[in-house]
């Protein structure tokens, strides 16, 4: 699996898109229901991209600690379920209850949620402030699978420090690391490849 590092298509200050997707049991979910008081956290993920298994109990972890500070999390799967079988919805509930993910874990079939965030691979994060505006799009922290050091977290949880205290946003960010979305044939984005 080759490393894909995402291009930001929303910058800090850009109001993100809304959505409104389906859980794996059929229920919908919208931003507007998912966001906190204080902000959202959008991961795009999936089940068997290993940088997503590399920190999947440390997201769970962080997302327990965002929560009563405000943020909640939502995790949404954009990949081509068909050809990517291992990430189909009747394998995400298992794969989140794995994890311990007790935050809302979406199916974005069509794809359009992904292309609209700009989300390039798996894991891709995404913190939204209160208002709706981007304030980090970047990497969970500076961990890989095999690196022989385990997930904390460090890159989003200093974003999330300064959005709660009214500080800038980080400069610079790194981007986001992980397995590309696997778009479905002929739906990739115009900016992808």
């Amino acid at each position: 699996m080759s490393e894909v590092k995402s291009t930001f298509r929303l910058h800090p200050g850009d109001s993100t898109p809304a959505f409104s997707l389906p859980d794996a049991d059929g229920h919908l979910i919208s931003s507007h229901d998912a966001v906190g008081p204080r902000g959202l956290l959008v991961v795009f993920a999936c089940n068997h991209c290993p940088y997503v298994i590399h920190l999947a109990d440390a997201l769970g972890n962080l997302a327990r600690e965002f929560a009563p500070l405000g943020i909640h999390t939502v995790a949404i799967n954009s990949n081509d379920t068909v050809r990517y079988s291992q990430d189909a919805p009747d394998l995400m509930k298992s794969f989140a209850a794995n994890y311990g993910w007790d935050f809302p874990y979406l199916i974005d079939e069509s794809q359009d949620i992904a292309k609209s965030f700009g989300a390039a691979c798996t894991p891709d994060f995404f913190l939204i402030d209160a208002q709706n505006r981007l304030f980090y799009a970047g990497q969970f922290d500076a961990t890989r699978p095999h690196s022989g050091r385990a997930a904390d977290g460090g890159d989003l949880r200093e974003a999330a420090r300064r959005m709660l205290a009214g500080e800038p946003p980080p400069t610079r960010p790194y981007p986001s690391s992980g397995c590309n979305i696997k778009w479905k044939l002929g739906n990739e984005p115009e900016w992808w490849g």
